[in-house]
């Protein structure tokens, strides 16, 4: 199997999430005021747990397609079908959210919450993940803007596919960097400074992920227009040896291979 869990999980309904939620905020909320706000996060989730039965700590859970694997661990899971991720930083920002809904994919999980323990008073989110690994299998696959002449092309695009049949489309773009940087021989042989020209020469080397000499390859989750980051690629060209960028855009549905020089 290419996700690998350490036990089942139960797919609660909102009203059931709510619930849970409020038992275990309840408990966050008094850890909150015993322990303060400038402890490692690790001391709540374990004060959790004292206080609350049926809590799974630190679980484990490993993505894997061929000779790759990337381990995750999840912060807490509650009664089997509550996930919680716990900071202890200035602010829940964005990749904390995307993380959360990272975790609820792997785990099968509709609902989850982001619980920060270093503010004066407790930050919390609720992140809600409607879709299932399942039905992110088997995305549409646009090449018309996709030159695969190109050295490593048919690497890039095939590797992904078959990724994507295991995995699904909506995990974190980093995942897939990794696996396709494994299968290139790894950061060694993939992550490549890459000589950067100004006005009067050669300024600094600048390392970057390539498929083949003058190739290189970017991922990203756009969901709307992306006509400045092709604009500002084009322009990275222009200030290197490479001849073109690989680029492929995950949605949940489709991916898009262009080409940009």
């Amino acid at each position: 199997m290419p996700i690998h869990q350490p036990i089942p999980t139960i797919r609660p309904t909102q009203a059931e999430f709510g619930e849970l939620a409020y038992e275990v905020m309840n408990h966050v909320y008094a850890i909150h005021n015993d322990f303060g706000r400038f402890f490692d996060e690790a001391v709540y989730k374990n004060e959790l747990a004292d206080r609350m039965p049926g809590l799974e700590r630190e679980l484990p859970v490993i993505v894997s397609h061929q000779t790759f694997s990337k381990p995750y661990r999840l912060d807490v899971l509650a009664h089997r079908r509550g996930l919680f991720e716990f900071k202890a930083v200035e602010n829940i920002v964005s990749r904390h959210r995307s993380q959360t809904f990272n975790y609820l994919l792997l785990f099968d999980l509709p609902h989850g919450k982001i619980i920060n323990m270093r503010p004066e008073s407790v930050e919390d989110e609720f992140v809600n993940c409607r879709t299932r690994l399942d039905d992110l299998r088997n995305p549409s696959l646009i090449t018309k803007a996709y030159d695969h002449s190109l050295p490593g092309a048919e690497f890039f695009h095939d590797t992904l596919r078959d990724l994507l049949h295991d995995w699904g489309a909506g995990l974190e773009l980093a995942l897939y960097d990794e696996a396709l940087t494994h299968f290139l021989g790894g950061d060694d042989q993939a992550l490549v400074p890459v000589p950067v020209i100004g006005s009067h020469g050669h300024l600094h080397d600048q390392k970057m992920r390539l498929l083949a000499p003058d190739v290189a390859f970017k991922l990203t989750a756009f969901t709307d227009t992306s006509d400045a980051f092709v604009t500002h690629a084009q322009r990275l060209l222009r200030h290197t040896s490479l001849k073109a960028i690989q680029w492929a855009n995950l949605t949940h549905q489709e991916v898009t291979f262009t080409t940009i020089r």
